[in-house]
C-alpha cells in the first residue's frame, strides 16, 4: 500500500497524537525559550499544527500550562533511573551523582519556569502543587532504593537527602543562565563527602 493510500488513523488516535505534538512543543519552549515565550501561539508553531487543533485540546494558555505540568509531572518520574529488582544497590558516590542528574536536562528546566511562574497564576499554582509534592515522594521513595536499604535505615538519611536535595537545585537552578558541564560542578565532592561523613558512621 502507497503511503497516500493508507487509511487515516482514527480520530481519537489522531486526537491523542495533536495532544501529544503540542505538549512535547510546550515543555520544549518551556525549556529552550522560557515561560514568557510559551505563548499558544509559539506552541502551535512548533507543534507544527492548526490554530483550531490547538483550541480545541487547550481552549487557554493557562489549559495548556496545567496540562504541561501533569505532563511533565509523569515524564519527570519516568525519567527517575529505578534500580532494577533485586539489582545490588549502588555505591554512595554513584548514588549522589544519580541525585544530580536528576537536575539536568530539559524537563527539569521547564519544571523549573513553572515554578518560577506559579506565584502569579493562581490556576497554575493550584494543578503544580499536588503534582510536585507527589513527585517529590516518589523521587525520595526511588533515592532510598539507589542507596539500598542499610543506609536508608539511618536515622539522619531523610534529612541528608532533603539537605542535598535542595542544595543540588539552587545550585542546578543557576545553570540557567550560566550554563556549564554539570558533571564538572564544584559542590558535587562536598556532597559526597557529606554523605559519606554521615552514613559511613552506620557501615
Amino acid at each position: 500500500m502507497t503511503e497516500s493510500a493508507r487509511p487515516a488513523l482514527p480520530v481519537q488516535e489522531r486526537s491523542r497524537e495533536t495532544r501529544r505534538r503540542i505538549l512535547d512543543a510546550a515543555v520544549t519552549c518551556l525549556a529552550d525559550e522560557g515561560y514568557s515565550a510559551a505563548t499558544t501561539s509559539r506552541i502551535q508553531q512548533m507543534a507544527g499544527v492548526s490554530r483550531g487543533s490547538l483550541l480545541h485540546q487547550f481552549p487557554s494558555r493557562e489549559d495548556l500550562l496545567v496540562a504541561a505540568v501533569q505532563d511533565l509531572a509523569r515524564r519527570r518520574e519516568g525519567g527517575i533511573a529505578e534500580p532494577e529488582p533485586g539489582a545490588p544497590a549502588r555505591d554512595i558516590d554513584s548514588s549522589v551523582g544519580l541525585m544530580w542528574e536528576s537536575f539536568q536536562g530539559p524537563l527539569f528546566r521547564a519544571a523549573m519556569q513553572l515554578w518560577v511562574a506559579s506565584p502569579h497564576s493562581a490556576e497554575l499554582t493550584a494543578a503544580l502543587k499536588p503534582r510536585e509534592r507527589e513527585l517529590g515522594r516518589r523521587i525520595r521513595e526511588v533515592i532510598a532504593e539507589v542507596f539500598g536499604p542499610a543506609h536508608a535505615a539511618h536515622p539522619d538519611f531523610d534529612s541528608l537527602v532533603a539537605v542535598i536535595n535542595t542544595s543540588m537545585r539552587g545550585v542546578a537552578m543557576t545553570y540557567l543562565f550560566d550554563p556549564r558541564p554539570a558533571d564538572d560542578e564544584p559542590l558535587l565532592p562536598v556532597w559526597r563527602s557529606i554523605a559519606h561523613r554521615i552514613l559511613d558512621a552506620s557501615a
